[in-house]
């Protein structure tokens, strides 16, 4: 399957699995690191100034991001960056993917969240 690059990412978007999703018979379920860092969203609303906060599906592939980081970093949740990681970030995984930067799972998210925005950090 072929996906296009998007136009140029001008502000770092969040992309988090809906709640609620089936993956198989039985009650629905949640991502409990998406769920931690819509727990940092909440904590921290200001982020949602810094930050555009998307909901994808649980199935995939999950076009949007594939788009943007390549199937390979689908997974949920990750932060794509706008530009490149500030120097001064440290401790955090930073993946590449044709040139983008992104952060991938909710330690290492909430981790450069806190240096970049000058936030508490995760214990």
């Amino acid at each position: 399957m072929e996906f296009a690059l998007s136009e140029p990412v001008k502000i770092d978007i969040l992309f988090l699995l809906q709640h609620d999703f089936a993956d198989g018979p039985g009650a629905p379920y949640y991502c409990p690191e998406c769920a931690q860092i819509n727990g940092v969203l909440h904590y921290y609303p200001k982020l949602r100034h810094w930050l555009e906060v998307r909901y994808v599906d649980f199935p995939r592939p999950r076009a949007d991001i594939i788009a943007l980081i390549g199937e390979a970093n689908q997974s949920c949740p990750v932060l794509v960056l706008a530009g490149r990681a500030p120097a001064n970030v440290q401790g955090v995984k930073i993946g590449e993917h044709k040139g983008r930067q992104f952060v991938s799972g909710a330690t290492d998210i909430g981790n450069y969240l806190s240096q970049v925005h000058n936030l508490a950090r995760p214990h």
